[in-house]
């Protein structure tokens, strides 16, 4: 019972004593060891760089500084707009064909002077696949032109956000020594 009363009282006196170490006021000074960067937001910033995507395609990504995307953006849309231009023409032209072989007047497929021959099962069949393939290029086309402006705008929204590499996601593929398999993980790395 002794001992016990002696364990008490050493306790107590230990933590009384620590607390009547602090009678002198202290005070401490903090720097903040963090840079941050002050970033001004403007929030009407996407939608102007929508706006100036839909008025002129790139525009958007100018607009963002990400100038290395504009040839992209060029070279989707022109794309699309080769493939309705050239499937454009040979509709018209298997259409001509098939209206001229109906008149029987002579095609650019009736055989005759070293043209190849096609019937008029397979001019039809031409001009509904041409035709198909140019609705399906138009499309396309207005989906990559909706898509860059899509792209102009979550990019502005985006570039207000702080990212810098002391915030980092790196997926590694790794071969498990057990069952000699490759895994695919994922860290999230935070530096401070």
């Amino acid at each position: 019972m002794i001992k016990k009363q002696l364990y008490l009282f050493l306790i107590i006196t230990t933590l009384s004593v620590i607390q009547s170490f602090s009678q002198e006021e202290v005070t401490i000074k903090v720097a903040d060891t963090l840079k941050s960067k002050s970033y001004e937001f403007n929030p009407l910033s996407p939608a102007k760089a929508a706006f100036y995507s839909a008025v002129l395609p790139g525009m958007g990504q100018a607009y963002n500084k990400k100038y290395w995307k504009i040839p992209i953006v060029y070279g989707a849309l022109g794309t699309g707009v080769y493939f309705y231009v050239w499937n454009n023409d040979n509709y018209v032209k298997y259409q001509e064909a098939y209206k001229l072989r109906i008149n029987g007047k002579p095609d650019d497929f009736d055989g005759l002077n070293g043209n190849p021959y096609l019937s008029e099962d397979t001019l039809i069949s031409a001009q509904e696949r041409f035709k198909s393939d140019r609705d399906l290029s138009l499309l396309i086309t207005i989906g990559m032109y909706v898509l860059q402006i899509v792209e102009a705008s979550v990019n502005a929204h985006l570039l207000q956000h702080n990212v810098d590499n002391n915030l980092s996601f790196r997926p590694k593929l790794i071969k498990n020594n057990v069952t000699n398999k490759s895994v695919f993980v994922g860290s999230i790395n935070y530096n401070f």
